[in-house]
């Protein structure tokens, strides 16, 4: 009886020790779609047990959704934050025309988006933005199934885009371009010019102003600081998927995000959108955490590719990732410079051979390098 019960405790010390080895990991997802609540309980549940820990959910601005999927999540055993885009709105009759972004060209985003059709993203410097985002996040902070909000596109268009990109869009960009350049609208230029005494419109070449870059930084800045006060004020947490850096976060989308006020940040960092390899997750990761003085939690966000064998034939960067052979080296690069975590874009993207390098990785010690 003694050997049995010995055994017992034995057997309960490994579980209980491999438990605590494990990194947490968050996944971005969404849905619901015309999924049933069984559907969707044993698909989280499938994500729990291969070492999810919780979900950045895209489910549109209906909390209704959310009190629905969050509670699935919660059967599940999981955290469950609203992945909700921010400064991306698309064409909503909610929305005024005059609150849209414009750039240097005069062209609005409601009408002539850069790069996409749905990049059409909202000023952040006008009231009524911000009263949108207000009641939106605010809304769907009052369900009790909702741990946390999470933003996304919380910045500028793209102003110079990631380097594995320039070829899908048919575009070399070493400088910043009229066309991607914003926000130029009528209030950012006169608010710039009382700030600074700076016509930017009269100015030859506006991306050597610091000040001007300084300007656009503070406006997605307060916006966030902003938000997190009203998510604060009604118990829940506040995060963010941001640009990796924040040097590069800073340069491509004026994000200057190690100054807001979040709870956590979930830098992308997707290597092959910068023709990195995996170990460059690391160098990245390493920057993101001093940049927060390790004060404030950073989630590596990886990339993941769908289809392994045939990365080296897909011409579109957005179907290219991390193969199996590369994840362990990601999320060791990751966890050996400081980040708390992991967080995968997306679950739906792993293949068997991915969970199977994941789950090695995952339960790794990187207590010490």
């Amino acid at each position: 009886m003694k050997k049995i019960l010995a055994t017992v405790v034995t057997v309960l010390t490994m579980i209980s020790c491999a438990e605590k080895s494990k990194i947490p990991v968050y996944a971005w997802t969404g849905g619901p779609g015309k999924a049933s609540d069984q559907e969707i309980l044993e698909k989280f549940m499938d994500y729990k047990e291969k070492g999810i820990d919780g979900l950045m959910y895209n489910g549109g601005h209906d909390p209704e959704t959310y009190k629905r999927v969050g509670k699935l999540a919660k059967d599940a055993g999981m955290e469950f934050h609203t992945w909700v885009p921010t400064m991306v709105q698309g064409k909503n009759p909610k929305l005024s025309k005059d609150l849209y972004a414009v750039n240097r060209r005069g062209e609005s985003a409601l009408d002539k988006p850069a790069y996409v059709s749905y990049y059409n993203f909202l000023c952040p410097n006008k009231e009524g933005t911000f009263k949108f985002l207000a009641e939106l996040y605010g809304g769907i902070a009052d369900v009790e199934e909702v741990d946390g909000i999470h933003l996304d596109y919380i910045r500028f268009p793209d102003v110079i885009l990631a380097e594995g990109l320039w070829d899908k869009y048919g575009l070399t960009m070493h400088e910043e371009y009229d066309v991607a350049d914003y926000c130029y609208c009528d209030k950012c230029v006169s608010d710039f010019k009382e700030k600074s005494g700076i016509d930017i419109k009269e100015v030859k070449d506006p991306s050597q102003i610091q000040e001007w870059k300084q300007f656009r930084y503070d406006l997605i800045t307060n916006v966030v600081n902003g938000l997190a006060k009203i998510v604060h004020e009604k118990g829940k947490e506040i995060n963010a998927a941001v640009f990796p850096g924040p040097s590069n976060a800073m340069k491509m989308v004026r994000q200057e995000w190690n100054k807001w006020d979040l709870d956590a940040f979930y830098p992308m960092n997707y290597n092959d959108f910068y023709l990195k390899g995996p170990e460059w997750v690391g160098e990245i990761t390493k920057e993101e955490v001093t940049s927060v003085n390790g004060e404030k939690p950073i989630y590596s966000g990886l990339f993941i590719c769908p289809n392994p064998e045939n990365k080296t034939n897909e011409n579109d960067p957005e179907n290219h990732g991390l193969l199996p052979s590369e994840i362990e080296t990601a999320i060791r690069a990751s966890m050996e410079n400081g980040a708390a975590g992991i967080c995968l874009f997306t679950p739906e993207r792993m293949k068997p051979e991915h969970w199977e390098a994941f789950d090695k990785a995952i339960h790794a010690d990187y207590s010490k390098k």
